[in-house]
């Protein structure tokens, strides 16, 4: 498949004013829910592995990131085995992966759970992955947006945040992105 750049992403660590709102993009969160699991063996639920379809899926997600965002400062990925085989396959599509951090407190989380985990971003990092579970990474993107944010398997949702990491949820964030694959938003 193939994607074409979208002009309105830009995910750095340089501060972007958006023309439309005046606004000053302090971070980019990207959430991504896990890629389509397979629910016929016996596994339980943290190690359930990706079904076929999951495995086609992520890197068609991968390959958006590549094309449509500049650099990623850092992953943080559910220890599920679903959830780090989705990032697995969507970092092997980026030129530069980033730096990974697999975080228990991830896995099913709630919203404050999530949360929890953006505001204790240090402040250095300016673009962050965020891969998980529904539906909590659903209503955090609602939170932070505003607007409620469907998040299939597979799905990526970019949001602009004006605020502190500790801000998030506080001020609301631009939905820039969504979707399976992302499409503009606004």
């Amino acid at each position: 498949m193939e994607y074409d750049r979208v002009s309105c992403l830009v995910a750095s660590a340089v501060p972007v004013v958006w023309a439309h709102t005046g606004l000053v993009a302090e971070h980019t969160l990207i959430l991504l829910r896990h890629a389509k699991s397979d629910w016929s063996g016996n596994e339980g639920d943290h190690d359930r592995p990706l079904a076929k379809r999951g495995r086609h899926q992520a890197p068609d997600a991968g390959r958006w990131l590549a094309i449509n965002v500049d650099s990623i400062d850092l992953a943080v990925v559910s220890t599920a085995k679903r959830a780090r085989t989705t990032w697995a396959l969507v970092s092997d599509e980026l030129e530069h992966p980033p730096r990974t951090r697999h975080d228990d407190d991830a896995y099913a989380a709630s919203l404050s759970e999530l949360l929890d985990i953006v505001r204790h971003l240090d402040e250095a990092l300016g673009t962050v992955v965020l891969v998980g579970h529904n539906p909590g990474i659903e209503d955090l993107a609602e939170t932070l947006t505003g607007n409620r944010v469907p998040m299939p398997t597979s799905a990526l949702a970019v949001i602009e945040l004006t605020s502190t990491w500790d801000g998030a949820g506080r001020v609301l964030g631009l939905l820039r992105a969504a979707g399976r694959p992302p499409t503009p938003v606004g």
